[in-house]
């Protein structure tokens, strides 16, 4: 909320049903020009659309009881009880007159006219850009989502994973996260993130790096940068990506909805790791979140002396999966035959001998010489067998063979890559 009065509506302007206003028009996703608030996906009609609008203010992000409303009054008839003065079951009597009295402070004209300032978009449930995953969240699925970028919200959370972590995170922290954004934005995946310092900062600059699409999940309204620092960072994403928040344009964060925003983080992608995290992060409960929701939840493992990575490594021990590499991410959310590459090392002569020739080469003492029959025992093999691997042995220039006897050649001693 802008926190000008119980709604934060600011006063003024047009009623919940008043004249026409700019409602929700912009860039769409798919980089076509949006019309008004009926002219998305399934027809939702302008008056429902315009309610939504409303209740985004009304209530806080996720709030169920509003949800359980949604569900059997409808929008309009939801924000009409709210006014009229109708008992509404599921809250205190104290929380329901605090919403009834923001619900008689909300403009919600004034809000999709401050949306379609920036560009914005409102979408609900039902239009063609709404991420049908949302419908995870039940009750505390959101009312309405602001929305800003050319980027289609629904087909890049289609493909999305969370890269989330600690704010105050260390050098380690921020190399892995943007590699991680740029890997995956390169095998054609959405990074999801929170916009805040840290490891969300650096996970969305990985992605935008290679031009690969980002969301960024926020905590107030889309036409506000936070947090400051950030805010060339959301600008690019607000440019490249999309931004997306559950609180009208104005609406300030606040710590709860932080928390509740990463709920949405979890239900919008196929998984959520978490690189860098202390005991009581945030970015913890997110992975949590996703994994209530049935998402994967992967985490980067970090040195064992470190505060930063001991939530992770928490995380790790009870439900999280060790994730090195976006190849091994790709590989547990994307589709079958999405593998991630084998593990890669630099070969060296002995890796390539033949299997005899490698316990013959073994078999010899450190100094000194032995004669084939000795060696073929010490092997476990026959003379005849052993004999032609030496040979072999003595052509590759790892041992050598004087008067019948053979030796380690003194140019490759024990050295256990020869």
């Amino acid at each position: 909320m802008s926190g000008r009065g119980p709604a934060g509506a600011g006063g003024g302007g047009e009623g919940v049903s008043g004249g026409s206003a700019r409602h929700g028009g912009g860039v769409r996703g798919d980089g076509t020009q949006g019309g008004g608030p009926g002219d998305g996906g399934a027809g939702c009609a302008e008056e429902d659309r315009l309610a939504r609008a409303a209740l985004c203010r009304v209530g806080e992000p996720g709030e169920t009881a509003i949800g359980r409303w949604l569900a059997t009054l409808g929008p309009g008839g939801t924000l009409s009880a709210l006014l009229s003065g109708r008992p509404l079951p599921g809250v205190s009597a104290e929380r329901l007159i605090g919403l009834r009295a923001r619900a008689r402070a909300v403009r919600p004209q004034k809000d999709l006219a401050a949306l379609a300032d920036v560009g914005g978009r409102f979408l609900v449930p039902g239009d063609r850009e709404w991420p049908g995953q949302l419908d995870d969240l039940g009750e505390a699925r959101p009312v309405g989502l602001w929305v800003r970028g050319p980027a289609s919200l629904r087909l890049c959370a289609l493909r999305s994973v969370a890269v989330v972590g600690a704010r105050a995170c260390t050098d380690y922290g921020a190399h892995v996260a943007s590699v991680l954004g740029a890997e995956l934005a390169e095998h054609g995946w959405a990074v999801a993130s929170g916009a805040a310092y840290g490891v969300d900062a650096a996970a969305h600059r990985g992605a935008l790096a290679v031009d690969g699409a980002t969301i960024a999940v926020l905590a107030c309204g889309v036409d506000r940068a936070y947090p400051p620092g950030n805010q060339e960072l959301i600008a690019r994403i607000a440019e490249r990506g999309v931004l997306v928040a559950e609180l009208p344009p104005g609406a300030h964060p606040t710590r709860s909805r932080f928390v509740l925003r990463n709920r949405v983080i979890a239900a919008l992608t196929r998984g959520t790791v978490v690189v860098e995290a202390q005991l009581r992060s945030g970015s913890l409960v997110t992975a949590r979140r996703a994994g209530e929701l049935g998402r994967y939840v992967m985490g980067v493992p970090g040195p064992v002396t470190s505060r930063l990575s001991a939530g992770v490594h928490q995380l790790l021990r009870a439900e999280g999966v060790p994730v090195g590499g976006a190849g091994e991410i790709v590989e547990l959310v994307g589709d079958i035959g999405e593998l991630a590459p084998g593990p890669e090392g630099t070969a060296v002569p002995r890796d390539l001998l033949h299997p005899l020739a490698a316990r013959l080469l073994d078999a010899l003492p450190a100094a000194g010489s032995v004669p084939v029959g000795w060696l073929a025992q010490a092997a476990g093999t026959a003379t005849a067998v052993a004999l032609p691997r030496l040979r072999e042995l003595r052509a590759l220039g790892f041992v050598e063979c004087r008067a019948d006897r053979w030796q380690l050649a003194h140019s490759s001693g024990r050295h256990p890559n020869r």
